[in-house]
């Protein structure tokens, strides 16, 4: 929008968004520092950027960034053209200098030192980072001096910093997040980097050891993989720092006395194979274990690691190391998700005659279990009953919630010879006074073997998608009677119940809505596109045609889990 100066400015909402998602971190980095989005303004700022610029945040965001604050010397404005930190911005690159002035919001002038990188906004176009450190003491004019390199240095810490936070937390894959790490430190620390991990087991396994050459990260295979246990009181760096003791800096004369364990032995191998004259190693703390530990090494580069090194790396592994635990804790809770699952959601039984297969896709982004279910079992008169449903949710609370529905609805269906309708008639009641699933979607259907050899099918629908049925010949079917209001709905109504006697050789697919459902499409497109795809696959194999039928048609954009349920008539004689 304009403000009324004719200047463009960001609107108050984004700048509220920004600004809340981004100053933790600014706060974390102990120099004055703000972002810029791709148009120059200011989109976050910290705390130590206010008190240094006697400017709240409210005067700062949404201001460009380069006529608020840069000024020459002599308090004029900087024409754009000649701004060194405006082209840095306007290239996306990553530079600094000193020297430069801004002008604070009690009119006075302030010299400061600068880095400028580019900074990830979760927007596609990304944004600038921009640290600056006083240069002086002096809140007036002065004479221009040669800027000194220690302010740049911490600038430059505070920047490589910024970047690991910014690159850990954005994902909650381990084996990303480390390569992520590996990326940030060399060649920019380090011609080399080796991750040890401690595994949930307590082994020890080299997940990397790489070699920056022209700008590529080369692996060494031959050097990774299981290691020799941590001995328990050795002095050697790495097995210190693989117990969380301390970081050491170290060099391959540390190695060559008589090793004191295996882990020693192959730490010698690691120093002789890579040519490594200098290392600093580091533990990889999470919040309740140490994780790992991470080495850097020198070979071409002539100058050793120091104890600011050491420091800034200790600084790194405290990052990665709470990235690490947040995405392991994840991934546990996704195996604990997966293991649900499988327990969950019931084996088929076998029909003679009668070909079944199913399949369940976990929603992509979540913890791989949701409320998306199926069920087939014999019925006690000999009828065999077909269940698919969908409690809303992406979570264990959701997966607990399905189970308690289906084994509900299949208890409930075992007992009670009963049309389909009068069954979910009960377990609307049911699940209202019984669980705490509030709402739910489902097909019942019963399906039994006349004398002529044709299956007959009798279903209920209560607000789930019709079932598609499909000829041998392709013709497809929307089964849309029976339909009734979704469980958990008041006031209840009476159901109804349908009946269709299933062609010979046709298929019967009965789905949940996360096959259909697409942000960008109706979802009469994507019924309609279910229908096709399962019209051209009619004749394959069942199998196949699940298999397909789920990799044509579950849209790319998909957020949900999908269960599908098929079954397939046989000839008649």
């Amino acid at each position: 929008m304009m403000n009324l100066n004719g200047i463009d400015t960001v609107d108050e909402p984004s700048r509220r968004t920004g600004q809340e998602s981004l100053k933790p971190a600014l706060d974390a980095l102990g120099t004055g520092a703000y972002v810029v989005d791709e148009q120059g303004h200011i989109v976050a700022v910290n705390s130590r950027a206010e008190h240094l610029l006697i400017r709240s945040a409210g005067e700062l965001l949404g201001q460009d960034a380069h006529d608020l604050l840069h000024r020459d010397a002599h308090g004029e404005p900087v024409p754009r053209a000649q701004c060194v930190m405006r082209r840095a911005f306007l290239g996306r690159q990553t530079a600094q200098a000193g020297d430069v002035w801004f002008v604070r919001g009690d009119g006075f002038l302030l010299p400061v030192s600068w880095l400028v990188t580019p900074y990830d906004i979760g927007e596609p176009q990304g944004g600038t980072l921009v640290l600056f450190h006083p240069s002086s003491d002096m809140d007036t004019p002065r004479a221009r001096t040669e800027p000194t390199t220690a302010p740049l240095l911490e600038l430059e810490r505070l920047a490589l910093l910024a970047e690991t936070t910014t690159q850990l937390t954005s994902t909650l894959d381990v084996d990303e997040a480390l390569r992520r790490l590996l990326g940030l430190v060399v060649p920019r620390l380090a011609d080399w980097a080796v991750i040890d991990q401690i595994t949930e087991r307590d082994e020890v396994w080299r997940t990397a050891v790489v070699h920056g050459e022209n700008g590529v990260l080369v692996h060494r295979d031959d050097l990774q993989g299981p290691m020799p246990p941590v001995p328990e009181d050795s002095p050697m760096p790495l097995s210190r720092a693989l117990r969380g003791v301390a970081s050491t800096l170290t060099g391959p004369g540390t190695y060559r006395r008589a090793p004191d364990s295996g882990l020693a032995v192959a730490q010698r191998r690691l120093f002789e194979a890579t040519g490594m004259h200098s290392a600093a190693i580091a533990p990889i703390r999470g919040l309740r274990e140490v994780l790992g530990a991470l080495t850097l090494g020198r070979s071409e580069r002539p100058e050793t690691f120091t104890s600011a090194d050491l420091a800034l790396l200790e600084d790194i592994t405290r990052r990665a190391g709470l990235a690490l635990d947040n995405a392991r804790l994840y991934q546990r809770q996704r195996k604990v998700a997966e293991t649900m699952q499988r327990h969950l959601l019931p084996q088929l039984p076998r029909l003679p005659g009668l070909e079944m297969t199913a399949r369940y896709l976990p929603a992509p982004d979540a913890s791989q279990v949701g409320g998306d279910w199926y069920d087939v079992f014999a019925l006690a008169d000999g009828d065999t009953a077909l269940a698919i449903g969908d409690v809303a949710g992406h979570d264990l609370d959701a997966a607990a919630g399905m189970a308690q529905v289906r084994n509900m609805l299949r208890g409930h269906a075992w007992s009670q010879k009963e049309p389909p309708s009068r069954i979910v008639e009960w377990l609307d009641e049911a699940m209202t006074r019984l669980t705490d699933v509030s709402m739910a979607t489902t097909v019942f259907a019963r399906t039994a073997v006349g004398s002529d050899g044709r299956w007959t099918l009798m279903w209920t629908n209560a607000g789930h998608p019709p079932p598609l049925l499909v000829t041998r010949e392709g013709l497809t079917e929307y089964l849309t009677e029976g339909h009734g209001p979704l469980l958990g709905i008041r006031p209840r109504r009476h159901r109804r119940d349908a009946t269709v006697v299933l062609p010979p050789e046709s298929t019967l697919l009965l789905y949940t809505d996360g096959l259909i459902e697409s942000r960008g499409h109706s979802l009469d497109e994507g019924l309609d596109r279910l229908r096709r795809h399962a019209a051209a696959l009619a004749r394959r194999s069942l199998e196949s045609f699940a298999d397909e039928l789920l990799e044509r048609t579950r849209p790319a954009d998909n957020d949900d889990d999908v269960a599908v349920l098929a079954l397939r008539t046989p000839e008649v004689p």
